[in-house]
């Protein structure tokens, strides 16, 4: 799985960013997917958003937090944030500024190309909306997709919503960062804030969707507490349980978020599928693929 972190303010199109990267992939038939995150934030607020592709369906929900690649939209964002922080030592970093790539210490040393992606999306757009110029230096350095389903999935996601002069422009605009973009080294000399973070495997999930339900003054509390709502209706993939693959490890029934997965008293284990929403979880822990997910929400 490739996993990307976007960087910028609000108003330079981080999301939109994202999302069309992920649809570049999709064009050329992997699964991608993207999400933003933001608070109340004004327009110029630093902003984050996330994109993941690979070869598989994704069941990873969380943001990304050690990036193969990082992309900043704005080079400010180096001096007031620690946008590098959990960067992969062998990943890579595309930085809209006009510095070069052996210019720009991020506190770790990795392949790194910078593009005046501004200056490009001034010339082509008519607006400081730098996010399919970066894009063009995104194809530059990393193989994720081609420059062709890069231009195809901007044309697309930018024509839907602008029309199609607006998708030509951004077309362009990418094209010309592509060829802008100065690949090398960036310095790894200043020191990363840490942060505290909880990034929890299985063994670390709270215990407490494995506590049974409880009525508390007539409402039921508990993991899948809205018991009254059959939130199985919402699943489009089911989990497929082989019982001879099965160590009874119960990896699965500790990390259900919804608690629908039932403890035997052999220690084997059942779904209860009026509540199970298909998310995947129980598939991506157990260690010997003794579940897998197959499509559709049948029982």
């Amino acid at each position: 799985m490739y996993e990307v972190r976007f960087h910028g303010r609000g108003g330079q199109g981080a999301v939109m960013a994202a999302q069309a990267l992920a649809e570049a992939a999709v064009i050329e038939g992997r699964h991608a997917q993207a999400f933003p995150y933001f608070g109340a934030e004004r327009r110029g607020a630093p902003v984050m958003a996330f994109a993941r592709i690979d070869d598989r369906k994704i069941s990873i929900k969380s943001q990304v937090y050690e990036p193969d690649l990082l992309v900043v939209l704005d080079g400010s964002l180096l001096d007031i944030e620690p946008v590098a922080r959990g960067l992969k030592p062998g990943g890579k970093a595309v930085i809209n500024t006009r510095k070069l790539p052996t210019e720009i210490d991020l506190g770790v040393e990795v392949e790194c190309a910078t593009v005046p992606a501004t200056s490009i999306a001034m010339e082509f757009l008519k607006a400081p909306i730098v996010n399919t110029a970066i894009l063009g230096a995104v194809v530059r350095v990393c193989d994720l997709v081609s420059m062709e389903s890069m231009q195809q999935a901007i044309a697309n996601r930018f024509g839907e919503k602008f029309g199609e002069v607006a998708a030509r422009s951004n077309a362009a605009a990418a094209a010309a960062a592509h060829a802008q973009a100065v690949i090398g080294r960036c310095k790894g000399k200043r020191p990363l804030a840490q942060k505290n973070e909880w990034l929890p495997g299985w063994r670390d999930i709270p215990i407490g969707t494995t506590l049974d339900e409880r009525v508390v003054e007539g409402v039921a509390v508990g993991p899948g507490g809205a018991r009254q709502n059959l939130t199985g209706s919402w699943r489009v993939q089911t989990p497929r349980y082989d019982k001879e693959k099965c160590v009874r490890c119960l990896r699965c029934w500790f990390s259900c978020p919804e608690g629908c997965i039932k403890r035997e008293e052999d220690d084997y284990v059942r779904w209860d599928l009026n509540y199970c929403k298909g998310c995947g979880i129980c598939a991506q822990v157990c260690p010997v693929k003794a579940i897998d997910m197959i499509k559709g929400g049948s029982r």
